[in-house]
């Protein structure tokens, strides 16, 4: 969706319904500011990142094409719908398994990299649409899969399950979440230091405050009953298929300045004029955790959340 349109008013609604449920369990006073059913999404959310994205996001596991091969044993004819796919971290791994595969983020930036990198990768069968989720089908057609990875959280959930859904191909075509548990309390190598996560959250808030930032917004919170949000919308499941990983990988200071530079909440434009002043004490910060400037971190498993129709 262009980034000037306001969002369609079975967004609007729904959000204010998750919103009222979320009040109703916790109670209201039990509410922390910036809750997520609180938020709206804009255009700046990422506005900065993509150039950091592909460098500074951590790999998933080397098995994941292999697994959704074997999964739904595709045969090199169908369709790929990667929602919310940045640079095309999942889209391009995949490309090969599929006849065509269609990525679609809502950042003009993203969909740049995505071009590029797909350009420089040889990728000869993606294509990339430059489109909120929610303003999906788009006339986009149907696919054998649909994949979300680090990005159903940031959408209004209900309504786009409810629409892809519609453009899954009948009766086997399935939904995907590709778990990103890779990025969560990894666990280091003995001979290295891990990367200093804490330390650098402290001086993100140094400078933009103790609330997490998500575009002109505050986010603190993230839903997290994702399976009764695809029930709802007629989804059965989760079948559960785990990809290996285990890798410890070494991570350098400009590795980790990019991985910083790729999360809103630390996103370039947030930071204005001082962004060349956080950007140094970020090094600084690196240099003091590791002088030799390298980092180790041991990647776990990748798991993939499978849901198909429940009246195919």
């Amino acid at each position: 969706m262009s980034a000037t349109h306001p969002p369609c008013a079975a967004s609007r609604t729904l959000g204010a319904d998750l919103g009222e449920r979320t009040r109703a369990t916790r109670g209201y006073a039990g509410l922390v500011p910036g809750e997520w059913f609180e938020w709206e999404w804009d255009e700046t959310l990422f506005a900065g990142a993509a150039a950091f994205y592909d460098r500074g996001r951590l790999p998933n596991a080397p098995g994941l094409a292999a697994a959704f091969n074997d999964t739904f044993g595709l045969d090199g004819q169908g369709r790929l719908l990667d929602v919310g796919s940045g640079p095309g971290t999942v889209t391009l791994p995949l490309a090969g398994l599929f006849r065509e595969v269609v990525g679609v983020d809502a950042d003009t930036e993203m969909i740049r990299e995505a071009r590029r990198l797909a350009a420089k990768r040889g990728v000869m069968n993606a294509s990339w649409v430059h489109r909120r989720a929610e303003e999906l089908p788009a006339d986009l057609g149907r696919f054998n899969v649909i994949t979300f990875a680090a990005s159903f959280h940031w959408m209004n959930r209900p309504l786009v399950a409810g629409i892809v859904r519609e453009m899954l191909e009948r009766p086997d075509g399935a939904v995907v979440h590709v778990d990103n548990r890779h990025q969560d309390g990894l666990a280091p190598a003995d001979d290295l230091p891990p990367a200093p996560t804490e330390r650098i959250a402290e001086l993100r808030r140094s400078y933009l405050g103790e609330n997490r930032r998500a575009g002109q917004g505050i986010r603190n919170s993230s839903p997290g009953d994702e399976a009764a949000v695809f029930r709802a919308a007629g989804f059965a499941g989760p079948e559960l298929v785990v990809v290996p990983d285990g890798r410890t990988i070494i991570r350098s200071a400009d590795d980790l300045v990019a991985e910083t530079f790729s999360l809103s909440a630390s996103a370039p434009h947030l930071f204005g004029e001082r962004l060349s002043q956080f950007e140094r004490d970020l090094r600084r910060l690196l240099a003091d955790a590791s002088p030799n400037g390298a980092f180790a971190v041991r990647l776990p498993d990748n798991e993939l959340k499978i849901w198909r129709n429940a009246t195919p």
